[in-house]
């Protein structure tokens, strides 16, 4: 019996009612519009409030402010492919156990071997003892910056020389580390930074460390929600988003039982136990969508909603997407903000009539939701670049 098929139209209907960017499909909670796409990136502070506004049936900035530091339903956690990205409270103690702890294991194994051959006789005992005065400091201070931390515990001060004697060898403090490492093991979490919410010079406070999942009851959980936003997808595609090894996919994956499909091209792909029907077309949408957005990095073949012609006007040299216009499931364009607030946007085909009226009244929206703020990406694209310029 044939496999049945998903067609590259039903591919992109799915991006506009499960990744809540059609109208009718927006979220009306910044959790929910996170939960959508399983996890928004948060390398690019603006990036975070960007994805969630085009998600979002209403609210401003405030709206995902509160969400990140009063109500604490949005967290950041250095997660999937050792990238920050923004999850629900609720999904955070899954990507802890999945992702986070194999990572912030790493970070202390690389701190203490720096540690160590530095030569000062600074150990596991030190970094102890600096992690606590660290905490100690948040807890009589209050929220606090790196540089606060530092000016109230001098072990934070400490420098280490990085590969002494090599050509490349550096001075370095320990600040930084050891900040990253504590909120890697989830003792400090970010509060709001200096500045607006396009800022990423994070205050700093104590928090709890996640409740305790078995790790391969969390790994499954990702998996089986990821299959449910990003299907059909290939096990590639779910190894590239995780940064898991082959293994971890393969067990997650087989624990989820998924169904395959069969795409367009004749290969196959994954989708949930029983997603396997045909997926009817939402209202028209068009979607600004910020640099690094979930919709456009979910997948290591984007083909299906990227014409690969465009990718080098799109991309960065590492694999970065920029601003993105979409129309109904597939990027037509690329947008930026110039200097004086002007949103402005180019197409990358002719995608008629219809489509160039959506994206001027969404770009508006978009502009009149930005209002004073300025938005730089953190990973600058040929085209950002050109349309600013």
């Amino acid at each position: 019996m044939s496999l049945p098929l998903v067609t590259t139209a039903e591919r992109r209907h799915r991006l506009g009612r499960r990744h809540r960017l059609a109208p009718s499909a927006r979220a009306a909670t910044v959790a929910e519009a996170a939960d959508s796409v399983v996890a928004l990136h948060a390398t690019d502070a603006a990036t975070v409030f960007l994805s969630a506004r085009a998600r979002l049936a209403e609210g401003g900035p405030d709206a995902i402010e509160r969400a990140l530091y009063e109500d604490v339903s949005l967290v950041r956690l250095l997660s999937m492919r050792n990238t920050l990205f923004a999850v629900s409270a609720e999904l955070a103690p899954h990507v802890d156990a999945s992702t986070a702890r194999a990572i912030a294991a790493k970070e202390r194994r690389t701190l203490l071997k720096h540690l160590d051959e530095d030569g000062q006789g600074l150990d596991a005992a030190w970094l102890a003892s600096a992690e606590a005065a660290a905490l100690d400091a948040l807890d009589a201070q209050g929220p606090s910056t790196g540089s606060q931390l530092s000016a109230a515990v001098p072990a934070l001060r400490q420098k280490i020389t990085i590969s002494r004697g090599k050509k490349y060898e550096t001075e370095q403090g320990v600040a930084t580390r050891v900040i990253r490492l504590l909120a890697a093991d989830g003792r400090i979490r970010r509060d709001r930074p200096r500045g607006s919410w396009t800022s990423s010079q994070y205050r700093w406070v104590h928090t709890e460390p996640w409740p305790a999942v078995p790790a391969a009851e969390a790994r499954t959980e990702i998996a089986r929600r990821w299959l449910r936003a990003y299907g059909p997808a290939t096990e590639a595609d779910f190894t590239w988003w995780t940064g898991w090894t082959l293994t971890d996919v393969r067990k997650a994956l087989a624990a989820v039982v998924p169904d395959q499909v069969r795409l367009e091209d004749g290969t196959t792909a994954l989708v949930s136990p029983g997603d396997t029907g045909p997926e009817p077309a939402p209202e028209p949408w068009a979607a600004l969508l910020p640099g690094l957005d979930p919709t456009g990095m979910g997948w290591a073949d984007r083909g299906f909603h990227l014409d690969p012609a465009h990718r080098s006007a799109l991309f960065d040299y590492a694999g970065n997407i920029g601003p993105t216009v979409w129309w109904n499931g597939e990027i037509v364009g690329g947008w930026a903000q110039r200097s004086d607030g002007e949103i402005v946007w180019r197409l990358l085909g002719s995608p008629g009539r219809a489509a160039e009226q959506a994206i001027t009244a969404e770009a508006a929206r978009l502009a009149a939701w930005v209002g004073d703020a300025r938005i730089t990406p953190r990973f600058r694209t040929p085209l950002e670049r050109e349309l600013v310029a």
